[in-house]
């Protein structure tokens, strides 16, 4: 016969436990995460997606009481990494960390193994990296509007490089074009470097590029810049004005980076992620990293993510089509 005094004991543990069963939603969100979480940046280690993620991973584990541990599955502009997350188990442990390049890609190729909406439960805005709108110093424009003035009076003579075919830098080229009226040569390069290079050589006159790999060019005063791409103006440059402020009215590009989860992955463990990266890009020392890097930090929440992609889905679909832009 059990002592009277483990009594009490014995009835509290046994409510415990039916409470925990009675209530498996909430059981379920106290327990996540118990255990290391992946993240895959569909990229090599290096790139600019990888760099901001691994900035936030570190302290996003330490919030979270696992590891978040990066997993490099490069390919198909995104698209390998992409398909497996779509495909990985809907438990919020397998996460997707990826650019714009996300929501173009659609746009892009005729069918995808996934689809960029529905198979994917949006987590969190990480951060927003302006273009930068930059040209040889010989070039004798000061500001867009002469850029502009310029190319209207020299129909095709200037050239303006990217990184890629349709990669964000060639897609802001094409929106400009389209914006002003004018007409300028395209000439895609095999990553920005090269294109830098050669714009800085005066091969080609102008080029948008992603502010954190042209900053230390314009410091340097081998480029001049004219505008960011922004609706606002970046921090890193307070005093270059945004194209639309340049007179381009509602001109707004930029290259961000998010994390997605797997459709179908619960409410509440989607809800938890969230708010935690809104943390973490918030912290003093993670939002110093990315703003020396150039990049803006956000941090927003599922729902409002989700309302994002759908709003840039449809804007580089516009784009793309406008402009006729091919892939590779």
């Amino acid at each position: 016969m059990p002592h009277p005094t483990r009594r009490p004991w014995l009835a509290a543990a046994t409510l415990a436990a039916l409470t925990l069963l009675g209530a498996p939603g909430l059981a379920g969100a106290q327990a996540f995460p118990a255990k290391p979480i992946r993240l895959i940046v569909p990229y090599p280690p290096g790139g600019p997606t990888d760099v901001l993620l691994r900035i936030i991973a570190g302290p996003l584990g330490e919030r979270l009481g696992q590891s978040v541990v990066i997993d490099n599955k490069p390919g198909a502009s995104g698209m390998v990494g992409a398909d497996m997350v779509a495909k990985a188990s809907a438990d919020g442990y397998t996460l997707l960390g990826n650019a714009s390049i996300h929501v173009i890609n659609p746009s892009l190729y005729a069918k995808t193994a996934y689809d960029a909406i529905k198979d994917f439960a949006p987590v969190s805005l990480v951060a927003d990296v302006p273009l930068v709108l930059v040209v040889n110093p010989a070039q004798p424009v000061a500001s867009v509007k002469e850029l502009i003035a310029l190319a209207k009076a020299k129909p095709g003579a200037l050239a303006f490089a990217s990184s890629g075919n349709a990669a964000a830098p060639h897609l802001a080229g094409e929106a400009f074009k389209i914006a002003t009226g004018t007409d300028m040569l395209h000439v895609p390069y095999k990553g920005s470097g090269p294109a830098l290079t050669d714009l800085m050589g005066g091969q080609v006159q102008l080029m948008f590029d992603s502010l954190p790999s042209s900053m230390p060019f314009i410091q340097g005063g081998k480029l001049r810049a004219l505008a960011v791409t922004t609706a606002q103006r970046s921090s890193a440059l307070p005093n270059l004005p945004t194209v639309a402020e340049s007179g381009v009215p509602g001109y707004d590009m930029s290259t961000w980076y998010g994390v997605w989860a797997p459709a179908g992955t619960p409410r509440e463990v989607v809800a938890r992620l969230g708010r935690e990266i809104a943390a973490v890009v918030q912290l003093p020392a993670v939002r110093d990293r990315l703003l020396a890097l150039g990049a803006e930090p956000v941090g927003n929440s599922p729902e409002e993510f989700a309302a994002f992609n759908r709003s840039e889905l449809a804007k580089w679909a516009r784009i793309v089509k406008q402009s006729g832009a091919k892939v590779d």
